[in-house]
């Protein structure tokens, strides 16, 4: 039987854990979750964490206000986090290689062909392709998106069965409790758009996207019949408490306009489930 493929799109948040620097801990955990997943899901990761990684060694002139500081920060950081998770990742038998890609990409047939070519030759081969924005000659990701949209172009392009966008929340929360030390987490939505009016407008404290943006690559996914899965990456094992979960047809059985939020996972279906 084919192996299911998923895209899994990892943010700063996730990746240190909301702390000032890239977690190996963190990194760890989702290589352990890949390792034993290996037999049944092949993954291609869609990674931030570049400008959080060089913060860890450089500290340059108005880092958090220049965009072409934060390029160069990119520039930087991004070797130090394939360093990362090839110490990591090679620990557990698992194979890595590094993609670089711009949307820009996305708009020539050529480059598509090429992207699709190349990512399932290295996936045939066992190797987990660690895909980034290439901030040093584009400023969209670093400005807006935190490579949410970059996921869930990408996820579209290799045609992927499910898209897994680790955050650092519990699903999503109304935009009236946002704030409470117990926010509320919305259950159900029957609509994307009543939903974009829940959302709060705050960036991650070292990404620049937030759940605006995920909601939005939620929906270039969705339409191209394919499922969004937006989970708390802060805990520990989330692929594999996402992956038990989202086999429980309760949890996913939805209209095609419908998504179900549960307190941990947020699953946007094309389709009902059968």
């Amino acid at each position: 039987m084919a192996k299911k493929r998923i895209l899994l799109k990892l943010g700063s948040n996730t990746l240190t854990k909301e702390t000032n620097h890239i977690s190996r801990g963190k990194i760890e955990d989702i290589g352990i979750q890949i390792a034993a997943l290996q037999d049944d899901y092949e993954f291609i990761i869609v990674s931030s964490g570049a400008i959080a990684a060089a913060k860890q060694f450089v500290k340059l002139e108005n880092q958090d206000k220049d965009v072409f500081v934060k390029q160069a920060l990119a520039s930087i950081g991004q070797p130090h986090l394939m360093r990362i998770y090839q110490e990591n990742f090679s620990d557990l038998g698992l194979l890595i290689s590094q993609c670089l890609l711009s949307y820009s990409d996305f708009e020539k047939e050529q480059s598509k062909v090429n992207i699709v070519n190349t990512i399932n030759v290295l996936v045939k081969n066992n190797y987990i392709p660690i895909i980034n924005e290439n901030d040093t000659v584009a400023t969209d990701e670093i400005r807006f998106g935190d490579n949410d949209k970059l996921a869930a172009l990408t996820a579209v392009l290799l045609n992927v069965d499910i898209l897994i966008i680790a955050t650092n929340t519990n699903g999503i929360y109304t935009k009236t409790s946002i704030n409470d030390a117990a926010p509320e987490t919305i259950s159900i939505v029957t609509d994307l758009k009543v939903l974009e009016k829940e959302i709060g407008d705050s960036k991650s404290s070292h990404g620049t996207g937030g759940m605006q943006s995920k909601i939005e690559a939620s929906a270039i996914a969705k339409a191209a019949n394919i499922e969004t899965w937006i989970v708390n990456g802060l805990e520990d094992n989330f692929i594999l408490k996402a992956l038990k979960n989202g086999s429980r047809p309760k949890l996913i059985k939805c209209k095609p306009t419908s998504a179900v939020i549960s307190t941990a996972h947020l699953f946007i279906t094309p389709h009902e489930a059968t």
